[in-house]
């Protein structure tokens, strides 16, 4: 086996152990989490090799996950994460994010199963919860996404009031609302249903349909609607 030299340059390791080299010649998915932060990275810092400051990144951060939640200025509080390679490293877990989503795209917003899909990578690993709104057409094709609010881990602050404007400025039908639970547990509060009730009441009175309100859990979610919760 090939002996790595004592040096924290990778460009003095082998060809076959750099990992540029190896994701170009056998893939990605070969690769160590350590090696394509590296990749990302580019360059270590003295004393320290690139895949040197992955497997930092990855040992105080608690792994990709916790990289994902941390935030911009945790992470550059990291010897040699200055704005630059923070701004990759986000940058790069965005676009993974995207990708799955646009992979797991429903062509019409009817069924519960295929939004949380769609909506598993936008919470993954988030810090606070966050409150959605698709607004949809006659044939639940959709017309546009909001966000409606932000919050705490423990609380999200819906605006009935909201939902309906966004819905009214596109003429939507039909409504469905979206919330994580950073807890991963998508059991419905008792402030979901309180929710839940006076999105439907308003709904009702503005002649919108209330398709379903969905919880997003760590890969699972609550449906109102499959439930048979979703209340009048």
């Amino acid at each position: 086996m090939t002996k790595k030299p004592n040096s924290s340059s990778i460009k003095e390791w082998p060809e076959g152990e750099r990992p540029r080299e190896k994701l170009i010649q056998f893939g990605a998915q070969l690769l160590t989490d350590a090696e394509l932060l590296a990749i990302l990275l580019r360059i270590g810092n003295k004393g320290a090799s690139a895949i040197d400051m992955g497997r930092q990144l990855i040992t105080q951060l608690g792994g990709l996950q916790g990289i994902d939640r941390a935030y911009a200025e945790e992470i550059m509080q990291i010897k040699g994460l200055g704005l630059a390679k923070t701004a990759q490293l986000k940058a790069a877990i965005e676009i993974g994010k995207r990708v799955r989503r646009l992979d797991a795209n429903p062509l019409k917003f009817d069924s519960a199963i295929e939004i949380a899909r769609y909506c598993y990578p936008k919470f993954e690993n988030q810090r606070f919860e966050q409150f959605l709104a698709f607004l949809l057409d006659g044939q639940n094709n959709l017309l546009g996404e909001r966000i409606i609010s932000e919050g705490i881990p423990t609380q999200s602050v819906v605006y009935t009031r909201k939902v309906m404007e966004e819905a009214l400025r596109l003429s939507a039908s039909a409504v469905v609302v979206v919330h994580n639970h950073p807890s991963g547990e998508a059991t419905p509060s008792p402030q979901d249903i309180e929710t839940t009730q006076k999105l439907r009441q308003a709904a009702d009175v503005l002649e919108i349909i209330l398709q379903d309100h969905i919880i997003i859990g760590r890969e699972c979610y609550y449906s109102f609607m499959e439930h048979g919760n979703l209340l009048e």
